[in-house]
């Protein structure tokens, strides 16, 4: 696979405790050939997180057991962690503005907009960062 594929594949993790939205989910993912899991609680996102790394997490802003701040909190101890794409009915300015200033990607507004939502799925994938592996810490390079 070349370097150009692997920047535009997405592995992402859905969760939503709501039917609604999957299909349209399922079949933005199919049509660009990107992997998608599934989750209906926090339980199911963790397990299925330690299991397959993944770059982008898209949930419910409003999901009984695990809140978007509850959320953006366990993916933040990971040692990679998954850009988090808030979805929500009640999507506004403030909410928006919130999850970007706590540390989020985005906030995608319910229903869902096909288009934005891979414009916005697309976007997350590039800014997430894995670690770097086999490269020399930036302090140890400048001490020669």
């Amino acid at each position: 696979m070349r370097h150009a594929n692997r920047t535009q594949y997405v592995s992402a993790l859905f969760v939503s405790a709501e039917p609604q939205n999957r299909l349209l989910i399922r079949n933005v993912f199919r049509d660009a050939g990107w992997r998608l899991f599934e989750a209906r609680d926090r339980k199911g996102a963790l397990d299925c997180l330690k299991r397959q790394p993944l770059q982008v997490v898209i949930a419910s802003a409003h999901l009984p057991k695990w809140p978007w701040k509850t959320a953006l909190e366990d993916l933040q101890r990971m040692a990679c962690p998954p850009q988090l794409v808030v979805t929500s009915r009640l999507a506004d300015d403030s909410l928006w503005a919130e999850v970007l200033n706590c540390g989020g990607y985005d906030l995608l507004a319910e229903p869902f907009d096909r288009s934005e939502v891979e414009r916005v799925i697309a976007s997350a994938r590039r800014h997430f960062d894995p670690p770097l592996t086999g490269v020399a810490p930036l302090q140890a390079a400048a001490a020669f």
